[in-house]
């Protein structure tokens, strides 16, 4: 199949292009124009292959206690075939698809309903209507940032439920784990299905659209850049904030429930995976404003990618720890206890003072301290594709100046962390460490070719004063 292209849209540019000639490659930042064969197999493989990964891992766990070898294992030596897996699966049923709806409509009304008061009482935090990023066509959308608002309210709700009002057990989400997997995959591939018509037929902003002519990459990577209903209702910032990201924790809060009710107690390992998760999750919402000018708003189109990947990969492989620690009730000596929590924080240390330090550079435009000093910076420049012509600066102190993306190094400290917590007894748990250095690894490339087509021979004599992207004298 294919999707209708736009007539005369230039080809995308390589970065030795783009370097070579700056004044061509101006308005073309952004996602790629056209599609080589090799990411058109990838995006084949994600869309076949992605939900079945999901799939198998929950499966594993509920059939084989989380040993990822078991169903292998029993196909071949013939001790089991496909269909008997499948008929021990859980349907959806009635209860999930209530629980879900509800859950779905709950933070839609949060996040459309209810105006943000906490930046009102709470020092620091930045709430209310804000400003995104340029967007490539040169528009600047508005926000109503109230996730921490949010995540507060939900999670109230949640204690109040389980130590006064018991209007559903606290393993409900554990209890309907599978059911509730078929009613995410509906919301993520309609979604996904709805932002790609409306893309086509009825798009929020026209000049921001891209059309590969591929049916497939449109789908997979989308076509529109905000589609939005309404003033306020952006599907690429509810989606990626919300129900996901608020979901993580109740998860994991439900899990150790259930690991209490079939063993008696909550092991020190889950009390880490909650404890460790949760401040990632409370700093995503602490900092939603910064969070708009990142590469998931700012370059991304919404797609399957982030529309099927945000109601079904991140809540289902992110807390994999979690689920596996109810099957494995690991309990950590307490020198490694210690170990895995120093790590954890040392990271979400090394996550959160690198971008706070880009974030205090962007507010300030430069007129600020990094680590005592005055920041070095590179002046650069870019032209959106509605000829404005925009001017910034790159960044070159702090951990900035250590690598071009060291804050991924804090990311991948803290994802680590949460592997080690499950001890050594299973590969299950360790998917997370492998799958976030690869999509982090790929970001980082991928946010390289973005910004050397944004901003070209600046882009160079960035590189040439951070030669390292990820980890010094090594990447």
């Amino acid at each position: 199949m294919a999707a209708k292209s736009q007539p005369n849209v230039p080809k995308a540019k390589s970065v030795d292009s783009v370097t070579n000639d700056r004044t061509a490659s101006q308005g073309q930042w952004g996602r790629a124009w056209e599609v080589d064969w090799f990411s058109l197999g990838s995006i084949i493989f994600l869309l076949l292959c992605a939900p079945f990964i999901v799939y198998y891992f929950i499966m594993a766990c509920d059939q084989y206690s989380c040993a990822l070898t078991g169903p292998v294992v029993d196909i071949a030596t013939g001790r089991a075939r496909l269909s008997d897996i499948w008929a021990k699966t859980p349907p959806i049923t009635r209860k999930a698809a209530q629980l879900y709806t509800l859950w779905v409509t709950f933070q839609v009304l949060l996040y459309t309903s209810l105006p943000d008061f906490c930046h009102k009482f709470l020092p620091g935090y930045v709430g209310g209507i804000q400003e995104g990023a340029v967007t490539p066509a040169g528009v600047v959308n508005k926000y109503q940032i109230n996730g921490l608002q949010a995540w507060l309210l939900t999670h109230l709700l949640w204690f109040a439920n389980a130590h006064l009002l018991s209007w559903f057990s606290p393993t409900i989400i554990f209890d309907n784990w599978i059911p509730l997997l078929w009613c995410a995959n509906i919301l993520g591939y309609a979604v996904s299905t709805f932002a790609m018509v409306k893309g086509y037929f009825f798009p929020t902003s026209a000049r921001d659209c891209k059309f590969t002519g591929n049916f497939f990459y449109n789908y997979m990577m989308g076509v529109e850049f905000n589609p939005r209903i309404g003033k306020w209702f952006d599907f690429k910032l509810f989606f990626n904030g919300r129900p996901g990201i608020v979901a993580w924790t109740l998860i994991n809060l439900s899990f150790a429930a259930k690991q209490r009710e079939l063993h008696g107690h909550v092991t020190n390992a889950m009390v880490l995976v909650n404890v460790l998760q949760a401040i990632y999750v409370i700093d995503f919402f602490w900092n939603e404003t910064w969070y708009l000018k990142t590469i998931d708003i700012c370059h991304d189109h919404f797609g399957w990618y982030l529309g099927w990947g945000d109601c079904v990969w991140l809540p289902y492989l992110y807390t994999l720890q979690g689920l596996y620690l109810v099957y494995h009730p690991v309990q950590l000596s307490t020198p490694r206890a210690v170990g895995v929590l120093l790590l954890g924080l040392v990271g979400y240390y090394i996550f959160r003072v690198a971008n706070h330090q880009k974030d205090l550079f962007r507010r300030t435009d430069g007129r600020c301290l990094i680590w005592g000093k005055k920041p070095k910076v590179i002046e650069c420049s870019y032209t959106s594709a509605d000829g404005q012509r925009h001017h910034s600066k790159l960044l070159v102190s702090g951990f900035w100046g250590v690598a071009r993306h060291f804050n991924y190094v804090g990311d991948l400290m803290g994802s680590l962390a949460y592997c080690l917590a499950c001890g050594g007894g299973h590969l299950l748990p360790y998917f997370y460490i492998i799958y976030m250095a690869i999509l982090l690894t790929h970001r980082c490339l991928r946010d390289e070719h973005r910004c050397a087509s944004k901003y070209g021979r600046d882009w160079e004599r960035y590189t040439a004063a951070v030669p390292y992207r990820l980890l010094p004298g090594i990447f």
